[in-house]
């Protein structure tokens, strides 16, 4: 098992005997073709008059006639033939793509994806359309996504806007009673519908839920709570709610708060509870759109981009300080999706469009 990060972190009988077929023109976007067409356009046919048998008729081209001069003789050199139609090279590239798609379609198809969104594809207009139509498009093309979200620049928004200052601790947002209720109303009440109203106008079909819903999510108190507060675990997942609505077509929407035994809400990192999800659902593939390129070898290098690591390795550059501040929680939730079945895991840079349907396609569009 691996987890890979890619740089991308991308269809007449009965005609009157006075009467004649006009031609109508058909244009089509590579010729033009001309059809018959018995009901449109019907000329009459003049009358010819009665001449007398030595009269050269007025419609003849008689070269001795007055009225019909000596024919010009031919050119020397016939004009060239027209150029060849040009190819559509447009929509060939599209067909192009479509048809060395189709091996991935076909191996996908049916299979669940679970997609967790955030960081910086939640703060452009563009890169959301752009990931919300890669999600209705892998739903189109049958796979089965479903979406888990965090919500961070917008809880720092309104959190801000009652100058509350965020406070954060590993990757980990330190979260205090206040912050808590803030967090639940924006992530619950503000994201979660907004993504499905986007989903649903998108042409496909979504259903927001929380942790909370059905007990979906199960809270526990993360083991460092005195000093993060109410930052949760997750305790245990029961998919139950989840795998009617994935059989009927429809893309549940998470997002990632939830309750303990007690009712208490806690925050639980969105990675983490894409992981615990993809685990439980037995998913083929998760991946964690994220605003960095991936995980690095080297933090000072840009170049120095891991593309394909193994459980063994992530572990080691975790223990090396390779790995750091918001990174450790996507390569832990990562490292334990494999470990309870997830066949794979990416790590996405959510600031290149398409970079979530790009993980279906023979060659991933490369990243920045």
């Amino acid at each position: 098992m691996t987890v890979n990060f890619y740089m991308e972190h991308e269809f007449t009988e009965g005609e009157s005997s006075n009467t004649m077929k006009a031609p109508t023109f058909l244009i089509s976007h590579r010729n033009t073709h001309f059809e018959d067409n018995p009901t449109n356009h019907a000329l009459p046919r003049q009358a010819l008059p009665h001449l007398p048998a030595h009269q050269p008729h007025p419609f003849t081209t008689n070269p001795h006639h007055p009225k019909n001069p000596s024919p010009s003789p031919p050119s020397a050199a016939a004009p060239p033939p027209p150029p060849p139609p040009q190819p559509l090279t447009a929509a060939m590239s599209r067909v192009d793509v479509l048809a060395e798609s189709l091996p991935f379609i076909q191996k996908f198809r049916g299979k669940t994806v679970v997609v967790k969104y955030g960081g910086a594809a939640m703060k452009s207009p563009e890169l959301q359309a752009s990931v919300i139509k890669d999600l209705v498009l892998l739903s189109c093309v049958g796979l089965r996504p479903v979406f888990v979200h965090g919500g961070g620049p917008a809880i720092n928004s309104w959190l801000h806007r009652l100058h509350i200052t965020p406070n954060f601790l590993n990757g980990l947002r330190v979260t205090d009673a206040p912050t808590m209720e803030i967090v639940e109303m924006v992530l619950v009440g503000n994201v979660n519908k907004r993504l499905v109203s986007l989903i649903n106008s998108a042409g496909a079909t979504a259903v927001g839920l929380s942790g909370a819903d059905a007990r979906l999510l199960t809270a526990r108190p993360s083991p460092n709570s005195a000093r993060l507060g109410f930052v949760g675990e997750v305790a245990a997942v029961d998919p139950t709610i989840l795998r009617p609505l994935i059989s009927a077509g429809l893309i549940p929407v998470i997002a990632s708060v939830a309750a303990d035994e007690s009712g208490q809400s806690y925050n639980i990192n969105a990675d983490t509870v894409a992981g615990e999800v993809a685990a439980a659902l037995g998913a083929e593939k998760l991946i964690l759109l994220t605003d960095v390129a991936g995980v690095l070898a080297d933090r000072d290098d840009a170049g120095s981009l891991v593309k394909e690591i193994d459980i063994k390795g992530v572990k080691r550059m975790v223990a090396e300080g390779a790995v750091a501040g918001g990174m450790i929680p996507k390569v832990n939730c990562c490292v334990r999706a494999l470990a309870q079945g997830v066949r794979t895991a990416s790590i996405v840079d959510g600031r290149v469009p398409h970079s979530c349907s790009s993980r279906y396609s023979p060659t991933p569009a490369p990243g920045p």
